[in-house]
């Protein structure tokens, strides 16, 4: 699937000025080149998500007639699930 995004240019000086703004037009779809002397420094968009929601898992299932009931122990044994598999994050040296 390809997707068409606009893509807007700004100075740093412009991101710094109001950055909410910016990433208000992000959340919107926007894509944000980020340039110094003309030359672009960074991007700036939304993330690439992948996976389905919770609510669309449940309504797939209720659609198509399961009848499984999602209890506290199951919710529990999901968080734990989670909690176990979380890898620290070691961000890059930037020197």
């Amino acid at each position: 699937m390809i997707e068409h995004r606009m893509t807007v240019r700004i100075t740093e000086a412009e991101l710094a000025r109001d950055i909410h703004a910016v990433l208000a037009r992000v959340q919107e779809g926007v894509e944000v080149v980020v340039e110094q002397d003309h030359h672009p420094v960074a991007v700036i968009k939304s993330p690439v998500v992948k996976g389905r929601k919770i609510s669309e898992v449940i309504a797939a299932l209720e659609a198509g007639g399961a009848n499984a009931v999602i209890d506290e122990d199951f919710a529990r044994d999901v968080e734990e699930g989670i909690k176990s598999h979380r890898e620290p994050w070691n961000p890059p040296s930037w020197e």
